[in-house]
């Protein structure tokens, strides 16, 4: 003889007297609780079938199985609405913007004219085998097409102008311009690429 003291507590906060909830918590849960029959429950705790008693602690186990089989058609209808409400999701503005985040540092897309005259403080600028001018590209650090920050500065340049062709960012140059405590801004540039 084991009483489920679980079953026993949560019986007790739905009404049923300590002593006949003691009884009732004798070897059983409160899904075989659920499931016993007005004779089974007055077997088990010794009342008459025509006991006020025994009639407001079965109205409890059958409001408690009632409660317990509507809870999955409730989750059936919930899932239906949220997978309306994802498709109904407006896009645009409304979505997040990773570039609107307070940790993410400031990505601007250095125009290609002025590409030349940017990095060249740095050294990036060489010669090309007809000794015109060349930037050296490769030596900055790479930041691939795929990052979120990249993303989503592409998208909204893409909804400004839509004469892009595919594959425009590629090779590019970002500046990335970050608040440092020491250095008051930090700016960094980086190549953009769509692969290591």
């Amino acid at each position: 003889m084991a009483v489920k003291s679980s079953t026993k507590k949560r019986l007790m906060e739905l009404g049923v007297k300590e002593e006949l909830a003691h009884k009732l918590a004798d070897d059983a849960n409160m899904d075989t609780i659920k499931k016993m029959s007005a004779q089974d429950v007055a077997t088990k705790l010794s009342l008459k079938m025509t006991d006020n008693e025994l009639e407001t602690i079965m109205d409890i186990i059958r409001e408690q199985a009632a409660s317990k089989r509507r809870r999955p058609t409730r989750r059936v209808e919930m899932k239906a609405e949220l997978k309306a409400l994802e498709t109904n999701i407006p896009l645009g503005e409304m979505r997040f913007n990773v570039l609107n985040h307070e940790i993410v540092p400031l990505h601007e897309l250095v125009p290609a004219d002025e590409e030349m005259s940017e990095l060249s403080p740095w050294d990036l600028v060489g010669t090309d085998i007809d000794g015109s001018p060349r930037l050296r590209i490769e030596l900055l650090p790479k930041i691939l097409i795929t990052d979120p920050a990249i993303q989503a500065m592409k998208e909204a340049l893409e909804q400004a102008d839509d004469e892009l062709r595919a594959g425009w960012l590629n090779n590019r140059v970002i500046r990335v311009t970050r608040r440092s405590p020491s250095a008051g801004l930090h700016v960094a540039y980086r190549l953009v690429v769509e692969g290591n």
